[in-house]
């Protein structure tokens, strides 16, 4: 039996035409001159070792921190903070639970301007209304990091629709719409900045032995953004990189319920353990400070060498 096939409609036909005329963007990119926000810097870091060194992993300016009074969002800002920035916004779903942590950073910090916004990252006008107060408060936007995320260990074929969209939604397109925000921000000021955003060694492979095929997605598609982005925005002088932590002691991966998982993580890492909190800051202030001008599109990767198996 032979099934027709539909002619098509005069709608559809004109349509199709209409795509044969189209034209699509270029993307532009810097010169590198002297008159471009890409050119070569001018170090000057002082007259003595101790200034040279301090100077070349200073970080300037202001940053917005999404996620940034969780674990490693906390160690983050207070890596930053230690190394000259004035100002810090934080982005956090939950801003009134993150009243003891602020505490704490406006006490060790007394003279830099620290302040949180109640933020949800996939809400695209909440996020720019946020990044707007940010501006008021601070004078200007320097910096980017997006450590918001949220995790689900569900075996694929169990997963709903709802629970991929959800992870997808804060993980991919939250860092996107922030970025997005403060990358305009950026622009207009004429200062370029740094966006650093965290992926996850869940980007570069399959983590084992816990099913999260939504989770791992949501960090490749970050890899894969990092590099558009940085392609895209160089010509603003904005930087666009991204850190991949491995497995970090922190609360997320507590609790007697994964304790056998801890163990296979362990197992599989060269180093035997499982990393730090702080031991992720070393990335984010290189990528956020004076020396990584030339720093564009990369990933580091902070694992303890578990990506190489």
């Amino acid at each position: 039996m032979t099934i027709p096939i539909p002619a098509l409609q005069p709608s559809a036909i004109a349509a199709r035409d209409e795509l044969s005329k189209r034209s699509i963007p270029h993307m532009v990119l810097s010169q590198g001159d002297a008159k471009s926000l890409t050119a070569p810097p001018t170090f000057d870091f002082g007259t003595n070792d101790t200034d040279c060194a301090l100077g070349r992993f200073r970080v300037d300016g202001n940053a917005v921190v999404t996620g940034g009074t969780g674990t490693l969002g906390l160690a983050a800002c207070t890596a930053l903070l230690e190394h000259g920035l004035s100002g810090l916004a934080i982005f956090d779903v939950n801003a009134a639970q993150s009243e003891p942590h602020l505490t704490k950073l406006r006490q060790r910090f007394p003279s830099r301007t620290i302040a949180c916004y109640q933020v949800d990252v996939t809400d695209d006008v909440a996020v720019q209304d946020a990044v707007d107060l940010a501006t008021e408060t601070l004078g200007s936007i320097n910096h980017l990091l997006c450590f918001s995320g949220i995790v689900g260990c569900v075996n694929a074929m169990d997963m709903s629709a709802a629970q991929w969209r959800r992870i997808m939604d804060v993980n991919t397109t939250g860092s996107f719409l922030c970025a997005q925000a403060v990358a305009r921000k950026m622009a207009r000021q004429g200062t370029g900045g740094s966006i650093v955003f965290t992926a996850s060694i869940s980007a570069h492979r399959v983590n084992y032995p816990q099913p999260q095929a939504a989770y791992n997605v949501s960090k490749a598609a970050l890899i894969t953004l990092k590099n558009c982005l940085a392609a895209e925005w160089a010509r603003y002088g904005i930087r666009t990189n991204s850190v991949s932590p491995g497995y970090m002691d922190t609360i997320l991966n507590e609790g007697p319920g994964i304790a056998e998982a801890r163990d296979v993580w362990a197992a599989r890492n060269p180093t035997g353990r499982m990393g730090t909190p702080d031991e992720l800051t070393g990335a984010i202030v290189m990528l956020s400070s004076t020396t990584s001008s030339y720093i564009n599109g990369t990933d580091i990767v902070v694992d303890g060498g578990a990506i190489v198996f």
